[in-house]
């Protein structure tokens, strides 16, 4: 995981970005970035992406809170 603000990448599971994710702050959470070992298809899109957006890894935050609380 990147955040675009000049600090060292996280590499790591996606398990492992998300809870990084929740430890941002706000500014650094608008920039983070997951880059992907593979491609996916992503509804609407025409081609297949390497990066996860902000709102996805947020998704991926929540959806691991739930899942451990």
């Amino acid at each position: 995981m990147i955040d675009l603000e000049g600090r060292a990448p996280i590499i790591g599971t996606i398990r492992d970005c998300a809870l990084h994710y929740g430890l941002y702050k706000p500014h650094a959470r608008d920039n983070a970035r997951v880059l992907l070992t593979k491609p996916i298809h992503r509804e609407g899109r025409a081609t297949r992406t390497w990066l996860l957006d902000p709102s996805e890894i947020a998704e991926l935050a929540e959806r691991l809170a739930r899942e451990t609380n």
